[in-house]
Protein backbone atom coordinates (compact mmCIF):
# COMPACT_ATOMS: atom_id res chain seq x y z
CA UNK A 1 0.00 0.00 0.00
CA UNK A 2 1.52 3.29 -1.04
CA UNK A 3 -1.39 5.71 -0.80
CA UNK A 4 -2.10 7.69 2.35
CA UNK A 5 -5.72 6.56 2.57
CA UNK A 6 -7.28 6.63 6.05
CA UNK A 7 -9.97 4.20 4.90
CA UNK A 8 -7.31 1.47 4.92
CA UNK A 9 -5.53 2.37 8.17
CA UNK A 10 -7.34 -0.26 10.24
CA UNK A 11 -5.65 -2.93 8.08
CA UNK A 12 -2.17 -1.40 8.27
CA UNK A 13 0.37 -2.48 10.87
CA UNK A 14 2.51 0.05 12.76
CA UNK A 15 5.58 -0.52 10.56
CA UNK A 16 3.57 -0.11 7.35
CA UNK A 17 1.95 3.03 8.79
CA UNK A 18 5.38 4.47 9.59
CA UNK A 19 6.54 3.79 6.02
CA UNK A 20 3.36 5.35 4.66
CA UNK A 21 3.86 8.56 6.65
CA UNK A 22 7.53 8.70 5.65
CA UNK A 23 6.76 8.24 1.95
CA UNK A 24 3.84 10.70 1.77
CA UNK A 25 4.60 14.38 1.06
CA UNK A 26 3.79 16.75 3.94
CA UNK A 27 1.26 18.68 1.84
CA UNK A 28 -0.74 15.50 1.16
CA UNK A 29 -0.74 14.57 4.87
CA UNK A 30 -1.79 18.14 5.69
CA UNK A 31 -4.65 17.93 3.17
CA UNK A 32 -5.96 14.67 4.67
CA UNK A 33 -5.59 16.01 8.21
CA UNK A 34 -7.53 19.17 7.41
CA UNK A 35 -10.45 17.26 5.92
CA UNK A 36 -13.26 14.93 6.93
CA UNK A 37 -10.95 11.96 7.56
CA UNK A 38 -8.89 13.67 10.28
CA UNK A 39 -10.90 12.12 13.12
CA UNK A 40 -10.49 8.63 11.66
CA UNK A 41 -6.71 9.06 11.40
CA UNK A 42 -6.37 10.39 14.95
CA UNK A 43 -8.64 7.68 16.35
CA UNK A 44 -6.61 4.95 14.63
CA UNK A 45 -3.34 6.31 16.02
CA UNK A 46 -4.54 6.89 19.57
CA UNK A 47 -6.49 3.62 19.75
CA UNK A 48 -3.25 1.74 19.02
CA UNK A 49 -1.26 3.38 21.80
CA UNK A 50 -2.30 0.93 24.55
CA UNK A 51 -1.16 -2.03 22.43
CA UNK A 52 2.21 -0.36 21.74
CA UNK A 53 2.72 0.60 25.39
CA UNK A 54 5.74 -0.99 27.08
CA UNK A 55 4.77 -1.59 30.70
CA UNK A 56 8.20 -3.17 31.28
CA UNK A 57 9.79 0.23 30.58
CA UNK A 58 7.27 2.34 32.47
CA UNK A 59 8.35 1.26 35.95
CA UNK A 60 6.49 3.42 38.46
CA UNK A 61 5.53 6.06 35.89
CA UNK A 62 2.09 7.48 36.59
CA UNK A 63 1.13 10.35 34.31
CA UNK A 64 -1.71 12.03 32.49
CA UNK A 65 -0.60 13.39 29.10
CA UNK A 66 -2.73 15.59 26.89
CA UNK A 67 -1.92 15.57 23.18
CA UNK A 68 -3.36 18.65 21.49
CA UNK A 69 -3.35 18.36 17.70
CA UNK A 70 -3.92 21.73 16.04
CA UNK A 71 -5.18 22.47 12.53
CA UNK A 72 -8.72 21.13 12.69
CA UNK A 73 -10.83 22.18 9.66
CA UNK A 74 -12.86 24.56 11.86
CA UNK A 75 -9.66 26.16 13.16
CA UNK A 76 -9.77 24.36 16.50
CA UNK A 77 -7.76 21.53 18.00
CA UNK A 78 -8.35 17.93 19.05
CA UNK A 79 -7.13 16.88 22.49
CA UNK A 80 -6.60 13.28 23.49
CA UNK A 81 -5.79 12.09 26.98
CA UNK A 82 -3.25 9.32 27.50
CA UNK A 83 -3.15 7.96 31.05
CA UNK A 84 -0.23 5.82 32.18
CA UNK A 85 -0.70 4.30 35.60
CA UNK A 86 -0.14 1.02 37.36
CA UNK A 87 1.59 -0.46 34.32
CA UNK A 88 -1.25 0.27 31.90
CA UNK A 89 -2.03 2.82 29.21
CA UNK A 90 -5.52 4.09 28.46
CA UNK A 91 -6.62 6.68 25.92
CA UNK A 92 -9.65 8.96 25.71
CA UNK A 93 -10.74 11.62 23.24
CA UNK A 94 -12.46 13.49 26.07
CA UNK A 95 -9.85 14.61 28.61
CA UNK A 96 -11.09 14.26 32.19
CA UNK A 97 -8.00 14.76 34.33
CA UNK A 98 -5.40 17.44 34.94
CA UNK A 99 -2.35 16.68 32.81
CA UNK A 100 1.18 16.28 34.09
CA UNK A 101 2.26 17.13 30.53
CA UNK A 102 0.56 18.80 27.58
CA UNK A 103 2.03 18.41 24.09
CA UNK A 104 0.77 20.72 21.35
CA UNK A 105 1.70 20.25 17.70
CA UNK A 106 0.34 20.29 14.17
CA UNK A 107 -1.14 17.21 12.51
CA UNK A 108 1.79 16.57 10.15
CA UNK A 109 4.30 16.84 13.00
CA UNK A 110 2.15 14.58 15.17
CA UNK A 111 2.03 11.82 12.56
CA UNK A 112 5.77 12.10 11.99
CA UNK A 113 6.51 11.77 15.70
CA UNK A 114 4.19 8.80 16.34
CA UNK A 115 5.54 6.99 13.27
CA UNK A 116 9.17 7.48 14.30
CA UNK A 117 9.90 9.78 11.37
CA UNK A 118 10.83 12.91 13.33
CA UNK A 119 13.02 13.83 16.27
CA UNK A 120 10.78 15.25 19.02
CA UNK A 121 13.70 17.09 20.65
CA UNK A 122 14.48 18.91 17.41
CA UNK A 123 10.80 19.70 16.91
CA UNK A 124 10.70 21.15 20.42
CA UNK A 125 13.86 23.19 19.81
CA UNK A 126 12.45 24.60 16.55
CA UNK A 127 9.03 25.39 18.05
CA UNK A 128 7.08 22.80 16.05
CA UNK A 129 6.28 20.94 19.27
CA UNK A 130 5.25 22.75 22.42
CA UNK A 131 5.51 21.02 25.78
CA UNK A 132 4.00 22.35 28.99
CA UNK A 133 4.56 20.62 32.30
CA UNK A 134 6.96 17.78 33.08
CA UNK A 135 9.70 18.05 30.45
CA UNK A 136 11.47 15.00 31.86
CA UNK A 137 8.37 12.98 31.09
CA UNK A 138 8.25 14.56 27.61
CA UNK A 139 11.81 13.39 26.97
CA UNK A 140 10.94 9.85 28.08
CA UNK A 141 7.62 9.27 26.26
CA UNK A 142 9.21 7.61 23.24
CA UNK A 143 10.80 4.99 25.53
CA UNK A 144 7.37 3.99 26.85
CA UNK A 145 6.05 2.85 23.46
CA UNK A 146 7.17 0.58 20.66
CA UNK A 147 7.40 3.27 18.02
CA UNK A 148 7.84 1.73 14.59
CA UNK A 149 10.75 2.85 12.47
CA UNK A 150 10.09 3.36 8.79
Amino acid sequence: MTDFDPANFANVGPKEFAQLVKSTPDDKIAAVMSGDLRGKVLSEVFNRMPSLFRADRAGSTNAVIHWTITGRPDGGSDTYEVVIENGTCTVSDTPQRDPKLTLTLGPVEFLKIVSGGANPVMMFMTGKLKAKGDLGLAANIANLFDIPKA
